[in-house]
């Protein structure tokens, strides 16, 4: 009668079952950090004495929100991760040529594999749900006591079970499956629950679309969000990692907090307005309202899957004149592929900026600060009040087609608004 949260987490604890609200002390697989959460967490650490971590090898360190360096500050937080890594021998440190967007990232390296127990510190560690772990994010404090002792305390959550159905339409995402989701329950309606997503139109999405999905059950308040792996995550985890994994899913009987039902047939390109993830609208019905910014990227939506779909919009088309259109590969993988496959060349020719991966703009970093009254459409998970920029500026989240759209439009459109029945059809 377990859920498949349950059943991880149970395992993880040596147990036979587990039940929601119980507190249980597990040895994560994996704990990762980033630039700029690791600086608080290694300070926190050093502070005991340790000699080093207990398990280096299971500590992930990945600059990425404020690089490459954008100033001094964020220079000597990276600093402090380099020398941490260089004293503790199996640290995995990654920087420059290396690094990527953390959360797509660690995927795309077969780090993370079904059944895995992994903590982060930083909110979207859900990301990695998608495959079939439990991920979920800590503080810094926490992130240090688990170099230290090598174990993490976990309350254990209840479940809401999301059921979609239908089918999905030509420019219907798993971005948009996830707003659809959130415009339903709410930004807090899932609160320090588990969301355990499946259907048929899940079964027909890419892991790269579940991992979007993931990636924002946060966004619901959620303390993870999870798929049970299947032949597509056996598939994307083929030559990726060599290491054995097993395929834990939901029994049938298992108990459930709440069953929410989604029909996606007819479910259109959708955005969340500002200033929460909850105010969904289809992308169709925004009216006119002119775009200053266009961002493609971030650990939602920075994937090669994503760009190909932007460049679907983008191919033989310009940005609007007056927007500023910016396209960041999550990772050196996705920028080397983007690159081989033209879509570089896509993009360029439609007069888009293309960065080194980073989470820059994301969260008001650097790579696409909003100023006063400016607006944006971004494939990021937040649209809070200066979230990108200044207070008064506004973030719109949306799929990287409608993204795209938006900035050939230079008005929040749908994909469908621009886009030819030949490359809806693609």
């Amino acid at each position: 009668m377990a859920t498949l949260t349950e059943k991880i987490l149970a395992r993880a604890a040596g147990r036979e079952t587990v039940h929601p609200g119980e507190y249980l002390l597990v040895e994560p697989d994996l704990g990762l950090a980033n630039d700029i959460t690791a600086p608080f967490a290694i300070e926190e650490f050093e502070k005991t004495g340790a000699a080093g971590p207990r398990f280096p090898e299971r500590v992930y360190l990945v600059a990425d929100h404020f690089t490459p360096n954008k100033d001094i500050q964020s220079a000597e937080q990276v600093r402090a991760m380099r020398e941490f890594s260089n004293k503790h021998a199996g640290v995995r440190f990654f920087e420059q040529g290396e690094t990527g967007v953390e959360h797509a990232l660690l995927p795309e390296l077969g780090a993370i594999r079904p059944g895995m127990v992994v903590i982060g510190a930083d909110s979207h560690t859900c990301t990695y749900g998608a495959l079939g772990a439990f991920a979920t994010g800590v503080g810094s404090t926490d992130m240090a006591g688990f170099y230290l002792t090598g174990k993490a305390w976990l309350r254990v959550p209840s479940t809401i079970r999301v059921e979609y159905t239908g089918t999905l339409g030509p420019w219907t995402t798993g971005k948009d499956l996830i707003l659809a989701l959130i415009g339903e329950v709410s930004v807090s309606g899932a609160t320090y629950q588990a969301l355990e997503i499946a259907g048929p139109p899940i079964d027909a999405l890419s892991v790269e679309g579940r991992l979007t999905m993931a990636n924002m059950a946060i966004e619901a308040g959620a303390k993870n969000g999870i798929f049970a792996a299947d032949a597509r995550t056996a598939e994307y985890l083929a030559g990726r990692t060599e290491t054995a994994w097993d395929a834990l899913a939901p029994d049938p009987d298992a108990a459930y907090a709440r069953n929410v039902r989604i029909d996606v047939s007819g479910l259109e390109p959708l955005v969340a307005f500002p200033h929460l993830p909850q105010n969904v609208r289809p992308a169709a019905e925004a009216g006119d309202r002119s775009v200053d910014q266009v961002v493609i990227g971030s650990c939602t939506n920075g994937r090669i899957e994503d760009l190909r779909l932007a460049a679907r919009i983008l191919r033989g088309r310009r940005v609007a004149k007056g927007v500023r259109c910016i396209v960041i590969p999550a990772t050196p993988r996705t920028y080397r592929q983007a690159l081989e496959e033209g879509l570089f060349e896509v993009f360029l020719d439609a007069g888009a900026v293309i960065s080194a991966p980073t989470c820059g703009p994301c969260l008001g970093g650097h790579m696409g600060i909003l100023a006063k009254g400016e607006r944006c459409v971004s494939t990021t998970n937040r649209n809070f009040v200066g979230r990108m920029g200044h207070r008064e500026s506004e973030v719109y989240l949306a799929s990287p087609a409608t993204a795209a759209a938006s900035a050939v439009a230079g008005r929040i459109a749908s994909p469908s608004e621009v886009a030819s029945a030949r490359e809806a059809g693609a």
